[in-house]
């Protein structure tokens, strides 16, 4: 558990057309990581980043790159998206079958590794993985597109996941995506929530500023 929230703005929210003036305002906001949705068009219903775009986004940033992996057979990139600036990758259990190996080449390259669930994927499916993970990834919405509405029977996933974590002692924190906003985040990180990632709601801030401190200070 960190000792207080982290905002991870997500960029698919972001104006694509001016995307290094975008990530300007997102590190001057203060916010924690850069959050990148790679979708592949296959795995979700939508198409999105490739490493080049992330390598020459990494030039206007100096925050680490929160890389949420969803694609199918992620491992076949791995190496691209640590060769383009990722710091942290992520990938779907769903996606993949042996998800143990993959979290384990994340962290061989020296960046943090983190597994993610859609909404309907039990936590069964990753308890034996949370040692290997640095971070899980709750899904609360359905991913592919941005703007959608928080999934509320996700605050029993997010209370049930930190118990297991803590109950193992482990360090993993617990990152949602999907539907947050002012409004819900305070619930979001009393359920758990180590970082929280905002698309929508950061974007159309007036006050960026204003808004993540307002998240940073939230009690879990």
């Amino acid at each position: 558990m960190t000792s207080r929230t982290l905002i991870a703005p997500s960029i698919l929210s972001a104006d694509f057309a001016h995307l290094a003036d975008e990530l300007k305002a997102l590190e001057d906001s203060g916010a924690d990581w850069v959050h990148i949705d790679v979708m592949d068009g296959h795995f979700v219903p939508n198409l999105t980043f490739g490493p080049p775009i992330i390598k020459a986004c990494k030039k206007h940033s100096r925050l680490p790159f929160d890389v949420h992996l969803m694609i199918e057979q992620p491992e076949r990139w791995l190496e691209a998206w640590r060769d383009a600036g990722a710091d942290r990758i992520t990938f779907h259990v769903e996606a993949c079958t042996h998800a143990h190996r993959y979290l384990s080449m994340v962290r061989e390259m020296g960046l943090a590794s983190g597994i993610t669930l859609n909404p309907q994927t039990p936590l069964c499916s990753i308890e034996f993985l949370l040692k290997e993970c640095d971070q899980v990834l709750i899904m609360s919405v359905n991913p592919g597109f941005g703007g959608q509405k928080f999934i509320e029977p996700m605050l029993d996933k997010i209370r049930s996941l930190r118990q297991m974590i803590d109950a193992l002692q482990l360090k993993t924190m617990i990152q949602v995506d999907g539907g947050i906003s002012l409004q819900n985040a305070q619930k979001i990180c009393a359920a758990g929530a180590d970082v929280l990632v905002m698309g929508s709601a950061f974007f159309a801030a007036a006050d960026k500023k204003s808004l993540v401190k307002e998240v940073q200070s939230l009690k879990k």
